[in-house]
This record gives C-alpha cells, sequence and structure tokens, in this order.
C-alpha cells in the first residue's frame, strides 16, 4: 500500500484542523497526491466507516482512515517505535534509583514523549513498544483483547515430550491459572535448552514463573514478538520505527 513505509519524519506536518484527505494521505506516506487521489476516486479509502470521495476533508487527529481495508494513522503527532530492551535496563522511562532506564536509549532520536507498552523485568530482554498513542497502549494491554507474545527462554532440561501439552492444558499459580497458546523446544542440551512459547496473559513474570512451576527454571528470556510484531535483527539497545504496514498490523491485532 504505502509507498513509504517510515512514520513521518520530525519535521512532517502537524495539522491545527480539517486538512484535503489527499493531502494528509501524502503526508503520511501512502504516496503522492496524484497517487492518492487515484485511490480515493477508486474508492480504497474510508473515513470513519464511510467510502470517501474527492474533495473530502479530515481532521487527521480524530478521523479513521482506512487504506485498501488497513488502518493508516494520519496524525503525525504519534509516534510507535519498536525497541531491543536490553537485560539489566529497567523497564521504566526513568529510574529514581538512578539505574539504566529506557530514555537512556533514546537521546535526541526521539522529540515527542513517549512511553512503554507493558514491561520486561530487568533480568529479561527482547521487544518493547515504545509509542504516544495512550489508546493504542491500552488495548494492546489489556488481556480482553488477546494480544499473543512471544519469548525464546533458556531453562533446565531435559524437557519432556508432555511439556507442550501440560502448558497448554494449563497450570495453576499462585494468582490463578495460566495456559500458554503455543510451545515448541528450539534446541535441547541434555541439561539445558531453549524453548519458545506464546500466550496472551501479562501478569507480572509471568513466563518466569510458569516455567518454574513445571520444574524448568528459566536462565535467560528473550522476548521475539507483540502480536504482528518481531523483534528480527533489530540489536540491543536500539530502536526502529515501525513502519505503516506495522502499525496498521497492530490496529488490526486489537480489531480496530
Amino acid at each position: 500500500m504505502p509507498r513509504d513505509n517510515r512514520t513521518p519524519a520530525p519535521d512532517a506536518p502537524v495539522y491545527t484542523g480539517p486538512e484535503r484527505l489527499q493531502k494528509v494521505l501524502a503526508a503520511a506516506g501512502v504516496g503522492s497526491r496524484r497517487a492518492c487521489e487515484d485511490l480515493i476516486f477508486r474508492r480504497k479509502v474510508t473515513v470513519n466507516g464511510r467510502v470517501a470521495q474527492l474533495g473530502d476533508k479530515v481532521d487527521p487527529a480524530t478521523a479513521v482512515i482506512h487504506v485498501n481495508g488497513e488502518r493508516l494513522q494520519a496524525d503525525t503527532r504519534l509516534v510507535y517505535l519498536a525497541m531491543n530492551k536490553p537485560r539489566g535496563v529497567v523497564s521504566t522511562m526513568a529510574d529514581e534509583k538512578g539505574r539504566t532506564a529506557l530514555a537512556d536509549f533514546l537521546s535526541n532520536r526521539v522529540e515527542q514523549r513517549v512511553y512503554h507498552v507493558g514491561r520486561l523485568d530487568a533480568d529479561s530482554e527482547g521487544l518493547l513498544l515504545l509509542t504516544n498513542d495512550g489508546t493504542l497502549a491500552h488495548r494492546l494491554m489489556h488481556p480482553s483483547y488477546g494480544v499473543q507474545k512471544t519469548y525464546l527462554c533458556e531453562v533446565s532440561g531435559p524437557i519432556p515430550r508432555n511439556l507442550g501439552k501440560r502448558l497448554a492444558a494449563g497450570i495453576e499459580l499462585e494468582d490463578g491459572p495460566v495456559s500458554v497458546d503455543a510451545f515448541r523446544v528450539v534446541d535441547s542440551l541434555g541439561r539445558s535448552a531453549q524453548v519458545e512459547l506464546s500466550l496472551h496473559e501479562g501478569r507480572k513474570h509471568i513466563v518466569r514463573r510458569l516455567l518454574a512451576e513445571v520444574g524448568h527454571p528459566v536462565s535467560r528470556l528473550v522476548r521475539t514478538a507483540i502480536g504482528p510484531i518481531r523483534l528480527g535483527d533489530l540489536r540491543s539497545g536500539r530502536t526502529r520505527r515501525l513502519t505503516n504496514a506495522e502499525v496498521a498490523a497492530l490496529f488490526k491485532a486489537v480489531g480496530d
């Protein structure tokens, strides 16, 4: 869909009211104004559930825009980042105890104030999402939306063949039962193993507590995915802006 999948640059226009739809689409990276006019003409754009027409004006801060069926975030004030949190870093923007925190890795890359979506404990590493879109952040964290999170864990081995079935059936913890959506053994080396599991729980230390309960305590934990967003080859301590397609996929994951 978009010609340029990056989120708009910091100098992208900040709107103060309704603007022509093709201008808003172009500023959001969909394509040239002419290309955006063609999408509107071919009825590929909807605004607030209605098929858009040439000449329409929209307020990017409030309009719900879809292009080819995918949600487009047209408000250029909103920022969506993926970060590979290193081990030893606390999941807060700043820490009153002086420990290394998330903001220490952003420096001057982001002018807007962003917040982390969920947490990873200090001993864990991997994917965190950072945004100033409070509505989307809330939906991603709320268990009722069922957004899966995937983890790669180093645990004590060997792994019994029925472990995946046990975890899928549910394990009772002190604060209630928990079950996984997917589980597989990635590698097994006798007394240690690598396992991957996905679940939509968000309780504190849930993965570590779950695996410890079944006799396989975690020595290393890396979150590799949140819904459709994957960690990929993003280096430890680095951030990147989500593409328009990734932001659209996040909206789809929460049913928007």
